[in-house]
């Protein structure tokens, strides 16, 4: 696959920095108030002993020129040791603060924006790569609670001390404190020119960046199928193109940064070169005195000492709204699939006095009736793949779904959890519109069961119970015996306490599935969905899970996708899918007696079985004979 087409769906962004981002941002520093008040407090206090000590330093060479003693000196020096102390106190107190806030919203921006991930729909993941939304939830979050704390505090010193700085040097020598003060509207226009090349810049550095974390997560979770069909250059060369472009993109951001800070410091050389040559002129003249120049001198240089911090927050603050509108836009993004206002009334309306026999959504506590009316669906505006569907499934009722691949089998029971919504049409549950009631009732009363299924790092029993959390180990241990799954853990070395590892790659595709359908039966659904659950897994794995399956779908309303027809023959109403309608319906026995569409499936697979079989024979691989049954594509 070419990189450009992982590519990740990206948003515009404004082409200044917005100032309701910010007051956005600002709200995550709210539960901290206090902490906030005191690192303003000491940053404050901090500036005023800065702009306090050449005071004290004019006031000492004032003194000794003019007494030409040096007895005003030990008091002077118990004055310089007071404001050390305090400068001190004030640092150790604002870097605790600094850090405290910084990592209490690093916490509270992952807290939303994690919260937010799983309340989205599905299509909100089908053009965003976890790579890249990992990215927004370490390095953007980083960025973001690194300059509301630490550039916060820099802010708040530095536009104390250049104010204090200016106000004292006015009342001191208004006329050389208008020459030092002179470079100010240069140093205005020179950021102005520089904050739209950063910004610029910083956005391609993020969206880059975004896009080479997806990369490396893709890279790492599909190496074997790379090795497979010998990619590695091919993949390595995409790489190397993203990073070319990540690098580019870095330079020409950190030579925007560099040339910067470079002219601040020019521009605050140039002001204390004309403070000293005008100052100098003065004190000759005998208009100012030495204390004063010497004061203006140190006021100068302190003056663009916070201009330089300033600077460099300035330009991390360009990098900083970038990020900020990648995870403040991820953490305002609306899902597309929620519930209506008039069913999260009744939700909270009964959950004050709950009634036996009502939901959390105010209707009736059971399934019923389940009817797809008229239903036609699309993937983000692409061609339908379900057109004017009709389907009425009885509680209780197990149907299985059938037909070639991209007939519309998994969108029929995607629809059904919720995961998406009709384009058109309706779905009725017990008569009411699904979209009426609770989201979180119905996917908390479903089961489901994929092809490929995913397992959590820990124990096997861990993974099993995340079916029902407050589940005791007999109810996990009978879960397994009912899912044919108990054998195989008894033989590990840990029984239930073994570690299944990251994604479950300690089992084979078969334990993870039987893991996964134990998992599924912990929970006791009253839907139970089984998308091609054995169509991964080996036929004596596909015959542990149909001993339990009779026992688990009794009395159950249930969906079953199998590309193994042997796996539904059982099922009450068996419907062939293709192009999105039903081409037939009924009973194993009444479509093989119909000898259609159905019974052309059943006998192409059966002639694709036995062929296996005679090609496993042949090589005198008897057991290989036995697994060589695969799934029908």
């Amino acid at each position: 696959m070419n990189s450009r087409d992982r590519r990740p769906r990206e948003e515009s962004y404004a082409a200044q920095l917005d100032l309701s981002l910010w007051r956005r941002l600002w709200g995550y520093t709210r539960p901290y108030r206090r902490e906030v008040i005191l690192l303003v407090f000491f940053a404050v206090l901090t500036a005023l002993i800065d702009a306090a000590l050449p005071l004290v330093t004019r006031r000492v060479v004032d003194d000794v020129a003019e007494t030409r003693s040096t007895e005003p000196l030990a008091r002077y020096a118990w004055i310089y040791a007071a404001l050390a102390a305090a400068f001190c106190v004030c640092i150790v107190a604002f870097i605790r603060l600094a850090g405290k806030i910084r990592t209490h919203v690093a916490h509270d921006i992952r807290r939303d924006g994690f919260a937010n991930l799983q309340d989205l729909s599905f299509s909100y993941f089908d053009h965003r790569p976890t790579g890249w939304l990992m990215a927004r939830m370490t390095s953007d979050v980083e960025r973001l609670s690194n300059i509301l704390a630490w550039g916060v505090l820099d802010l708040v010193w530095g536009v104390t001390l250049m104010g204090s700085i200016a106000v004292a040097m006015l009342v001191m020598n208004a006329k050389l404190a208008l020459i030092v003060l002179s470079v100010l509207p240069f140093l205005a226009w020179v950021s102005a020119v520089f904050k739209r090349r950063i910004l610029a810049s910083s956005r391609a550095v993020r969206k880059t960046n975004s896009r080479i974390t997806a990369a490396y997560n893709e890279g790492i979770m599909a190496v074997r199928t790379s090795k497979v069909f010998a990619r590695e250059d091919e993949d390595l060369e995409e790489f190397r193109g993203l990073t070319g472009k990540m690098y580019g993109a870095s330079m020409q951001n950190s030579l925007q940064s560099a040339l910067y800070l470079p002219v601040v410091l020019t521009l605050g050389s140039l002001s204390t070169g004309l403070a000293l040559a005008w100052g100098g002129y003065d004190v000759t003249a005998g208009l100012i005195s030495v204390g004063t120049l010497i004061a203006f001198l140190t006021w100068t240089g302190h003056l663009f000492d916070p201009v330089q911090e300033m600077a460099h927050w300035f330009a991390e603050m360009q990098m900083a709204q970038a990020s900020a509108e990648r995870i403040l836009g991820l953490i305002a993004e609306e899902p597309r699939i929620r519930d209506a206002a008039i069913t999260r009334y009744a939700v909270n309306a009964n959950r004050k006095r709950p009634r036996e026999g009502i939901a959390e959504d105010g209707f009736a506590d059971e399934l019923g009736t389940i009817e797809f009316r008229g239903v036609s669906f699309a993937y983000d505006g692409g061609e339908e793949v379900l057109q004017d569907f009709d389907l009425t499934v009885r509680e209780g009722e197990t149907v299985a779904l059938v037909g070639p691949t991209g007939g519309g089998k998994s969108t029929i029971v995607s629809l059904l959890a919720r995961f998406y919504e009709p384009t058109a049409g309706r779905i009725l549950i017990d008569g009411v519109d699904y979209t009426r009631r609770g989201l979180h009732w119905l996917q908390s009363n479903l089961g489901i069961v994929l092809q490929t299924p995913h397992l959590f790092s820990g124990s096997v029993a861990d993974n099993i119970r995340y079916g029902k959390l407050e589940a005791s180990d007999e109810e996990v241990r009978e879960a397994a015996r009912l899912a044919g799954a108990d054998d195989f853990i008894a033989e590990l070395e840990d029984g239930y306490a073994t570690e299944v590892g990251e994604g479950g790659n300690r089992l084979s595709t078969g334990q993870k599935q039987l893991v996964s359908f134990a998992r599924a039966i912990l929970a006791r659904p009253r839907l139970l969905v089984m998308d091609e659950a054995t169509a991964s897994v080996d036929t004596e794995t596909e015959q542990r899970i149909q001993r339990g399956l009779a026992r688990v779908l009794a009395n159950r309303t249930s969906f079953v996708i199998a590309h193994r027809l042997s796996t539904i023959r059982s099922a009450e109403r068996i419907l062939v899918i293709e192009g999105g309608r039903i081409a037939e319906a009924g009973s194993h026995g009444e479509l093989m007696a119909r000898r259609g569409r159905y019974f052309e499936l059943v006998v192409q697979q059966k002639l694709r079985e036995s062929s296996l079989r005679e090609n496993a024979w042949s090589g005198g691989d008897r057991r290989g004979a036995r697994n060589a049954v695969a799934p029908a594509g």
